[in-house]
């Protein structure tokens, strides 16, 4: 089947409303009405029947919370998997494998979906600002989709406290207890004491 946006002429990053007003467009175009006693009367119902179907489509998607997944219908173009593959490769822990597929898709098929799993290869590497930027983004394009904004959340609760709610590194060479100790002899030796004498 054909890509349902490509039907309508419009990109997966569509409004509800830029949809609707694609759909009702050639709705009005090719109503069987209009061809009523024309030789195009039955390639009219055709093109018809394809946009309604189309139509359908996306609006069944985006209610089961789905984004478009442009791959789904050969979209990504290339060897490049679906968005349930990289979901799979993520969650089996090949990431350097999934970032390298989401990174082969075209930028009109970066959406929602692309962000959210963009987040998690970045939140798996530890990169958690790139995570957070990319987890925002998709809760903007699709903000009534729960799983996104779990995510989002989740990563918010888990940085608290890292540098003003983002932790930019995942290094374990000091604990955060040391951390806040030598901040504190920093803040001392500013104002002329020393809170740990061997540094």
């Amino acid at each position: 089947m054909r890509d349902p946006y490509k039907v309508l002429g419009v990109s997966p990053n569509a409004t509800d409303a830029e949809i609707k007003r694609a759909y009702r467009e050639l709705a009005r175009k090719y109503h069987p009405d209009k061809y009523a006693d024309s030789d195009l009367a039955e390639l009219a119902a055709e093109k018809m029947k394809e946009v309604n179907a189309a139509y359908e489509e996306i609006q069944n998607m985006r209610a089961s919370g789905a984004s478009a997944r442009q791959s789904s219908y050969g979209g990504n173009g290339g060897n490049v998997g679906s968005y349930p593959e990289i979901r799979r490769l993520i969650n089996n822990g090949y990431i350097d494998e999934a970032e390298r597929q989401l990174n082969n898709i075209d930028a009109y098929g970066r959406n929602a979906e692309w962000k959210f799993l963009m987040g998690c290869v970045c939140l798996r590497r530890g990169r958690y600002v790139d995570a957070d930027m990319h987890f925002a983004n998709a809760c903007r394009e699709d903000p009534y989709n729960s799983e996104y904004r779990n995510a989002y959340e989740g990563l918010k609760r888990q940085t608290a406290g890292y540098g003003g709610g983002y932790r930019t590194s995942n290094s374990d060479d000091a604990c955060d207890c040391c951390q806040k100790l030598i901040c504190l002899d920093c803040l001392c030796e500013c104002f002329g004491g020393d809170l740990i004498r061997c540094c």
